[in-house]
């Protein structure tokens, strides 16, 4: 081949790959650039937690083992640290924690250049409120800071019988009032862990009663029964034991309230739903 044309050749090629690759590397930069405020968000966010009374922490001194130790900070916050005495952390991070650390073991001569580090062993400080139909209704510690709902549930001696699967979490981030309701059943069954919230000091935790539908008339077992998930009005029939001899499906009314309040009566097919306090009435048949 005449050199001339082959080097042509190799020229257009490495333009042609200049091209393509350059619109790639700089989407590459830019999602690399995102990985350290990624990891800063996620820093900041796991030192959040205020040091209060009760809290227990790990402080360890680069070099010096003879200064390490695992306290709990006193009623007042304070922890007594070897050679500089009481040291006041309450209200402090973990980061603010390590600097006043280090900073009084600096002022007092005792280390030239002191490497502080602390860790939360356990909170006691923050806690929540669990209240409804759980095991033990009260105020909980938030044990990590990363706590799960489920976890604080379970600490709650967990839902009891006649409980219902939705947990309302009321609280506060970032300053604004908050509300959550929860699928207990979905983070635990369907491995929905993304719906597992992390709490926080002053939540609080309600589990309600199951819902219920109530059934009268022709039916074996009138009263009330509890909804299930996508219930149908047959369902809910066979739930009440089926129909008496003298029953029959035409006719049934359920009286429903809407949104407003408003009481109304409708005439729903058996593979209809049923919702929350629906009042199924069977008539008697003619015949």
């Amino acid at each position: 081949m005449n050199p001339q044309v082959l080097g042509d050749a190799l020229i257009g090629r490495a333009r042609m790959a200049r091209h393509v690759l350059l619109p790639l590397l700089l989407v590459l930069a830019f999602l690399m650039s995102l990985v350290p405020s990624v990891h800063a968000q996620q820093a900041t966010e796991r030192q959040e937690h205020l040091l209060g009374p009760g809290d227990v922490i790990r402080v360890s001194v680069f070099q010096n083992p003879d200064l390490s130790l695992e306290t709990r900070l006193s009623d007042q916050g304070n922890i007594s640290f070897p050679l500089i005495g009481t040291v006041p952390l309450s209200g402090a991070t973990v980061s603010a924690a390590q600097d006043r650390i280090a900073k009084m073991l600096r002022d007092g001569g005792f280390v030239l250049k002191p490497q502080v580090s602390v860790q939360i062993v356990q909170i006691r400080s923050a806690q929540v409120s669990i209240l409804g139909q759980v095991g033990r209704p009260g105020r909980y510690p938030i044990e990590t800071a990363n706590s799960k709902l489920s976890e604080m549930v379970a600490a709650a001696g967990g839902v009891i019988q006649g409980g219902g699967d939705v947990v309302t979490l009321v609280g506060t981030r970032g300053g604004k009032p908050v509300k959550h309701e929860i699928d207990l059943p979905a983070i635990l069954q369907a491995g929905r862990s993304d719906l597992d919230i992390v709490v926080a000091n002053g939540d609080i935790l309600y589990v309600d009663r199951a819902p219920v539908i109530y059934l009268y008339g022709e039916v074996q077992r009138p009263g009330a029964i509890r909804l299930e998930r996508g219930m149908s009005v047959m369902q809910a029939l066979a739930q009440a034991g089926g129909l008496t001899q003298r029953g029959t499906e035409r006719g049934m009314r359920v009286h429903r309230r809407n949104p407003k309040g408003e009481l109304a009566v409708l005439e729903l097919k058996l593979s209809d739903p049923v919702l929350r306090d629906d009042v199924i009435y069977v008539r008697e048949s003619v015949f």
